[in-house]
């Protein structure tokens, strides 16, 4: 009997490029508390968590509440950009999802976003029918590149690491996979960045 094998998805940039939406929630969120953030800020700060995205910005004024008002402030913003001008998936992401599925690959979405956006962007895309398990920030303590994020979808999924082929376009993401002990497929985009 074979194992049963599973593709987890990082979320943006692999599904779908979502990095003008968040640039510009970023940019508008921490203009309102006060705070210029560069582009190339915020590029380096791509696929991280925001709990250490906005301390980093933020620097001494950084409070707990702070960091979750602000957090919550830009994650709304990005939903409602989402929700009213949709987003495109990357070419041929829908029709590989698709075809695993067919297939039967078990799938899920393994991000450092909140769940919230995970589960907004999985159906705007279609892809909710899909993915047998959606993994969002609050479903773990520790972001990329720590291996949490893909060990729970594994878990989830119950199919072990090594069983897994992880599809992720950031560095963070990358190692993460490294050290879950899983295959990764990197994209191009993270060539181009």
């Amino acid at each position: 009997m074979t194992q049963p094998r599973a593709v987890l998805w990082d979320l943006d940039g692999t599904l779908a490029d979502s990095r003008d939406f968040h640039w510009r929630s970023w940019r508008d969120t921490m203009a309102e508390a006060g705070v210029v953030v560069t582009e190339a800020q915020f590029l380096a700060s791509f696929g991280q968590r925001n709990d250490a995205i906005i301390p980093a910005w933020l620097g001494d004024r950084a409070t707990p509440e702070l960091v979750r008002q602000l957090g919550d402030s830009k994650e709304a913003r990005y939903r409602t950009l989402i929700s009213a001008e949709g987003i495109i998936p990357l070419p041929g992401a829908v029709e590989w999802v698709r075809r695993l599925h067919t297939d039967g690959w078990l799938q899920a979405i393994a991000s450092s976003a909140p769940t919230l956006n995970v589960e907004l962007m999985a159906r705007v895309l279609g892809l909710t029918d899909s993915m047998a398990a959606l993994i969002g920030a609050e479903d773990v303590r520790l972001g990329k590149p720590d291996p949490e994020v893909f060990l729970v979808a594994a878990a989830a999924l119950g199919v072990q690491p090594e069983c897994c082929v992880v599809v992720e376009d950031a560095a963070a993401g990358i190692e993460a996979a490294r050290r879950a002990g899983m295959s990764c497929i990197a994209t191009d985009r993270l060539v181009s960045s």
